[in-house]
């Protein structure tokens, strides 16, 4: 039996924390959870989840800040989940080390799709790190 995938979810909405995380667990994920930033942080070095799922607008933390601190020694994928809509926070949270960027309401095939891909770039990623990649070429 393949392991279980463990999320470490950070979201200070209890009723989106109670939806996602029943969500999660009726697609055998393993869930962890935390309403704070600074809570959040001390998951990810203690349990290294494999996937972090990120609101911002946390009350105690930017979520700049949050990225910017996985990002200095983990490279586990980051799915930021906003009511923000406006491109530059989007782009703003990408270019820090997000993975992927996903506005509520979301539909729950999409975003575990989002988790799926997610997860399977990280283990492309883990399984191929002898190769590099190319350096982009702008035609």
């Amino acid at each position: 039996m393949q392991p279980k995938v463990n999320i470490l979810f950070i979201e200070d909405e209890r009723n989106i924390l109670t939806f996602v995380t029943k969500l999660l667990y009726g697609h055998n994920y393993k869930v962890t959870t935390a309403i704070t930033g600074t809570e959040g942080l001390q998951l990810i070095n203690s349990i290294c989840p494999d996937l972090i799922l990120l609101d911002l607008g946390l009350p105690d933390m930017d979520d700049q800040t949050i990225i910017r601190q996985v990002r200095e020694w983990s490279d586990c994928p980051i799915i930021v989940i906003s009511a923000r809509t406006n491109e530059h926070e989007k782009v703003k949270a990408l270019d820090l080390g997000a993975d992927d960027y996903i506005t509520k309401p979301f539909g729950s095939a999409e975003f575990l799709a989002r988790i799926r891909t997610s997860l399977r770039h990280s283990t492309r990623m883990n399984t191929s790190s002898d190769q590099t990649l190319p350096p982009l070429q702008m035609w």
